[in-house]
């Protein structure tokens, strides 16, 4: 049956075409950062906002404001640490907006783990200056102690993420550890720590 067999007046028979959306064309290397870092960048920011649409929401947005720039953070030398000050300015900006703190400071794992063993340890009384110590550090030890001790992730895994070696990872570890021991008025420790320094 052609058109010419349709008499005048018959509904249409051919099928109706819909859009088909043809995925962008993005830069590899993107594609490349992107498989690389968004598991990271959405727990990092789960660990924020308490959820996971939430977390993706916010990284979608960040995600996109990363390709929109791709080229000025490529020149700007460390890709990895353009990318990860995208992903916190977003998280910092949304939380702004929602006038909240963030999630782990009310319900994250820190706070789990606290609750769990606050007889036993006697910290109950400490954990509000815990959650708030460590959302005060500096942006670099806040996210290192995020990454390793709130979401377990090894120091090398770490080092990988937010684009410097296990070394400097261990630098600013030390440092926010120190910074938590003063701000909490605890002791020091003279055990080793990550690193090979002590605190």
């Amino acid at each position: 049956m052609n058109d010419d067999d349709v008499p005048d007046g018959a509904p249409e028979l051919r099928p109706q075409l819909t859009p088909v959306h043809v995925p962008l064309d993005l830069p590899l290397d993107y594609e490349a950062l992107y498989l690389g870092y968004q598991e990271a960048f959405h727990a990092y920011a789960e660990v924020h906002f308490g959820s996971r649409e939430a977390a993706e929401e916010v990284i979608h947005k960040a995600f996109l404001e990363i390709l929109g720039g791709w080229d000025e953070l490529l020149r700007a030398g460390n890709l990895e640490q353009g990318a990860w000050a995208i992903v916190r300015r977003a998280i910092d900006d949304q939380l702004k907006r929602e006038g909240r703190a963030p999630a782990f400071v009310i319900n994250g794992p820190i706070a789990q783990a606290l609750r769990a063993t606050r007889d036993k340890l006697k910290v109950m009384e400490s954990s509000t200056g815990l959650y708030a110590a460590i959302a005060a550090l500096p942006a670099r030890q806040f996210e290192v102690i995020v990454l390793r001790y709130i979401l377990g992730y090894p120091t090398t895994k770490v080092a990988w993420y937010v684009g410097v070696d296990a070394r400097t990872v261990g630098h600013h570890i030390r440092r926010g550890r120190e910074r938590l021991r003063v701000v909490l008025d605890l002791p020091p420790d003279t055990r080793k720590t990550e690193g090979g320094g002590q605190t």
